[in-house]
């Protein structure tokens, strides 16, 4: 295969998303180059996939493998969102688009605060949920992970995207916006997910 050749698609335009996932796989994988051979879905062509799936793990694996099918790449999805404990664990799946418009992380924060801004500290429960899938032509693996922690009751730090400004880890004083990026990777329920999912695709890349 030659130098710099894509192996791998993330199953995204996010690229937030794309650089958590090659700085988790750098010297991970011998041989793998994460700047060149692990790219996003634009960058390989693939389609846009709706998630019609009712849980993170199902919207996953319906990306990963219409992407993998698309791009005959070893393909990696993630869905993942906010699940608040007053709300039942909404927005849930549908945490990208809380506010109506898909991805506008503003007014995503600013409507849940809206709708928390009676809710006293101690019942301000959340975590951070995601499902990442691997697809390939001989493996498929789904893998989840979680960050739990409380919602604050403004955004705080300018690092991450989504609800990372408003989410405090349990046993830290920051927002998941404050961390630095390897602090956020250490704990993070994409972290989690992609870290279990790490045995699966070296398996599938050699």
């Amino acid at each position: 295969m030659a130098d710099g050749e894509p192996r791998l698609v993330l199953a995204t335009h996010n690229q937030g998303k794309l650089r958590e996932l090659r700085e988790l796989l750098r010297g991970q994988i011998p041989g793998l180059d994460v700047d060149t051979q692990v790219i996003d879905a634009a960058a390989a062509g693939a389609p846009d996939v709706p998630e019609t799936g009712l849980t993170f793990a199902e919207n996953s694996l319906l990306k990963a493998r219409a992407v993998a099918e698309a791009t005959g790449l070893v393909a990696v999805a993630d869905d993942s969102g906010l699940a608040v404990d007053v709300l039942g664990g909404a927005p849930g799946i549908f945490s990208a688009r809380w506010a109506g418009k898909h991805g506008d992380d503003e007014a995503n924060l600013r409507l849940l605060l809206a709708q928390l801004a009676d809710i006293a500290p101690e019942h301000r429960g959340a975590a951070f949920v995601c499902a990442a899938s691997m697809v390939s032509p001989r493996l498929e693996a789904v893998e989840e992970g979680r960050l739990a922690g409380v919602l604050l009751t403004e955004p705080r730090g300018s690092g991450g995207f989504g609800y990372d400004p408003i989410l405090q880890p349990d046993g830290m004083d920051r927002s998941c916006a404050e961390l630095q990026p390897e602090e956020k990777n250490a704990i993070s329920h994409r972290g989690q997910a992609f870290r279990a999912l790490l045995p699966h695709l070296v398996a599938a890349l050699r």
